[in-house]
């Protein structure tokens, strides 16, 4: 294939999506009553409303960007050899990043509780067996090995291997015709039916809340896996790409109206009618919040992948690098932000140098970690790289980016 068949508007949203996680868990240390492991002095409420903003979209694009990455991959690798692929691809990182990065997070804030004594390695034993650790430490954290905010790779290695399973009937006919219909929605059509869905999932928020354990997450479970369907779904095909951008600045406004109209009835409803709300108010009012919710996290995906398609589809020169770049980055940032935040939050820097520090060190420090992962053969694996030489120059191009996309 030509250079030019190459999606670098999926490139670079994935690079972007998983760029935002560290604005995002940066700001999970500054915005107030929600909690984290650590937490500055210096928390703001107002910052609860772009959080929001992000968190009500940012993964489930991800799981849109992963779902590409397997319709991509389908086309050229049986299916033994795709599950065994993603099972290493998503697996081994799993378990290196949970035995010896994730635990820097629970170190340090055991550390800041003083609920345990400094010395890594003593803790980090400790962290493989269990315990025994002092009653209440690290508000959970206590009952040992963890995968935190690596968990978005076990969610996604079940519904690629869900996926891969269904494949025989999927790739039927009449299955064929039936998932063509989402790609090949226009208009309104587009920017409205997806998040039915969605909606539906929500209903089961309330009964099984995230907990990102796997093991019953049926929300998230129903959420995530809706998303990463229809970015299967999406494919490489033409038409809805083009109808994405065409819709772009429609999609934008629709998706902050629909904001505006959460936020509204979600947190300023009680004020609105200026008396506790009563069983018809619920009963009109929380339905509307979830339709303004879903209709909003549809929407911006829809226009996030509409701009993208229009100005991010060609060959930046730094993609190439920060597409290799991702994943380790992703494994490693939070455990360096913590174990940075540990030694920072105490020096009274400021509510301004205070972040700043910490937003460079962490860059600085997932940086200086990605190039010694790169450049150590052994180590590449085990942070998601593909070995050094596995990659031949003749490759398909759309081959190498479905290598690239977790």
């Amino acid at each position: 294939m030509s250079a030019s068949t190459r999606r670098h508007d999926i490139d670079a949203l994935r690079v972007l999506a998983f760029g935002l996680l560290i604005f995002f868990h940066l700001g999970m240390l500054y915005v107030a009553d929600w909690d984290f492991h650590l937490k500055s002095s210096h928390t703001a409420e107002w910052l609860q409303y772009p959080m929001m903003f992000l968190n009500r979209w940012r993964m489930e694009l991800l799981f849109v960007i992963s779902g590409l990455a397997v319709h991509f991959l389908r086309g050229k690798t049986a299916l033994p050899r795709l599950a065994w692929k993603r099972t290493v691809r998503l697996m081994l990182p799993l378990l290196v990043g949970m035995a010896v990065i994730v635990p820097i997070q629970p170190y340090v804030q055991g550390l800041s509780n003083g609920l345990v004594q400094p010395g890594f390695g003593t803790f980090l034993l400790r962290y493989w067996t269990g315990g025994p650790w002092p009653a209440h430490a690290f508000d959970g954290w206590q009952f040992g090995v963890t995968w935190n905010h690596l968990w978005y790779l076990p969610y996604l290695w079940c519904y690629t291997m869900v996926l891969l399973i269904a494949m025989p009937l999927i790739e039927s006919p009449v299955a064929r015709r039936l998932r063509e219909r989402l790609p090949a929605l226009r208009g309104a059509a587009l920017l409205l039916l997806p998040a039915l869905p969605l909606f539906v999932a929500g209903q089961l928020a309330d009964r099984y809340p995230m907990t990102h354990a796997l093991i019953g997450d049926w929300y998230a479970h129903a959420l995530y896996g809706t998303c990463f369907i229809y970015g299967y779904l999406l494919g490489t095909g033409t038409h809805a790409w083009d109808e994405l951008a065409r819709l772009r600045r429609v999609s934008l406004i629709i998706a902050l109206a629909s904001f505006a109209v959460f936020i509204g009835l979600d947190h300023f409803g009680d004020r609105w009618l200026g008396h506790a709300p009563t069983a018809l108010d619920l009963a009109i009012g929380i339905p509307l919040v979830r339709a303004a919710q879903y209709l909003y996290m549809w929407t911006a995906i829809a226009t996030v992948l509409g701009f993208g398609h229009t100005y991010l589809n060609r060959p930046f020169r730094w993609l190439p690098y920060a597409r290799e770049a991702v994943y380790p980055w992703y494994i490693l940032h939070q455990s360096v932000m913590l174990a940075l935040a540990w030694q920072l939050l105490p020096l009274g820097l400021g509510p301004i140098g205070e972040p700043l520090a910490l937003l460079v060190g962490t860059v600085a420090g997932c940086a200086i970690g990605h190039e010694i992962i790169r450049r150590v053969a052994w180590l590449r694996p085990l942070f998601g790289l593909e070995r050094i030489g596995k990659i031949e120059p003749s490759m398909p191009r759309i081959s190498r980016l479905a290598d690239d996309l977790t």
